[in-house]
């Protein structure tokens, strides 16, 4: 598979979403920037929301909605990378925030739920009803781990509900091309999971003591970041440590790895008419590349 390198000296860039005009949106966490990056590599800032933005997706009306940790992680240089670290002290939690491409206004959609505050919003997928799921990741320092969660909220600010609690770092977020299922990623275990719906944003029960159904993990050392999902299902979960794209076929025990030149690949999208160009952030060499994907990316619920 030949990469090719679109644009480098982005500061962790992640979220990327591919436009209809054919450029890629992404954030660059460490700056606290939005950044659309064109095919000849030059770069221009959307908006600057500040904190840490992580997740983006396209909502039903044409907005950007971000999931924005708040500066949740220090960022360390070592060996020439870039390398997320504890959360600093001076972190305040995190937020739901949308943005309009155009002008760049940024507007805090949810900072909590049922009256405690978001920790670390990571990452964000819309259905077809407008709703979104996003993961919080919560935060770490050299003492403790809080638990994260998925969430469930509507577009208009008006409703968010926690499904799942007590996750370890949850991260990437997925839906199933029937949305039927929900997949998400945690961190620090390598493992990616699976919940059932009933209906959009209503889980059904999972048999067991564990809070989604295990899909599955890479067969070694490696952390998980955020995911993307093809079109036939099988979900691809950017993975750190064992640089790459981890790829799995839930309910088939069949599993692909696809390596990168980066220790910390944090996310994959596709576009282009034929949905088969992949784009994937390289994030602690700060660099978004594109390639020819095996096959297509599912077609998201919105585009702009």
């Amino acid at each position: 598979m030949q990469i090719k390198e679109i644009a480098n000296g982005l500061k962790f860039p992640e979220g990327p979403v591919a436009m209809d005009d054919g450029s890629v949106i992404v954030v660059e966490i460490a700056t606290g920037k939005i950044t659309r990056v064109k095919m000849d590599g030059s770069t221009q800032t959307i908006a600057t929301p500040g904190g840490g933005p992580n997740g983006l997706a396209i909502g039903p009306d044409g907005h950007l909605y971000c999931c924005n940790n708040g500066g949740n992680f220090e960022m360390n240089i070592v060996n020439g990378l870039m390398i997320p670290g504890h959360t600093p002290a001076s972190h305040k939690g995190g937020r739901i925030e949308r943005i309009n491409i155009s002008t760049g206004k940024v507007e805090v959609l949810y900072s909590e739920c049922d009256g405690n505050k978001l920790l670390a919003p990571n990452d964000i997928v819309f259905d077809t009803a407008g709703g979104f799921w996003f993961t919080d990741h919560a935060s770490n320092n050299a003492e403790r781990r809080l638990h994260g969660a998925l969430y469930y909220a509507k577009a208009d600010g008006s409703k968010i509900t926690k499904v799942l609690r007590e996750l370890t770092s949850p991260n990437g977020v997925g839906l199933s091309p029937d949305e039927k299922h929900v997949y998400y990623a945690e961190t620090m275990p390598g493992r990616l999971w699976e919940l059932p719906l009933e209906s959009p944003g209503v889980a059904k029960p999972v048999a067991g003591f564990t809070p989604a159904n295990f899909v599955g993990a890479y067969p070694g050392l490696a952390y998980f970041d955020s995911l993307g999902v093809q079109a036939d299902g099988a979900v691809c979960v950017a993975t750190i440590l064992a640089g790459g794209i981890s790829t799995f076929w839930p309910g088939t025990g069949k599993f692909e790895h696809t390596p990168l030149d980066d220790l910390i690949v944090t996310n994959i999208c596709w576009g282009g008419k034929d949905m088969k160009t992949a784009f994937i952030t390289m994030s602690s060499t700060g660099r978004l590349a594109m390639c020819d994907w095996r096959s297509p990316g599912l077609r998201l619920a919105y585009n702009a």
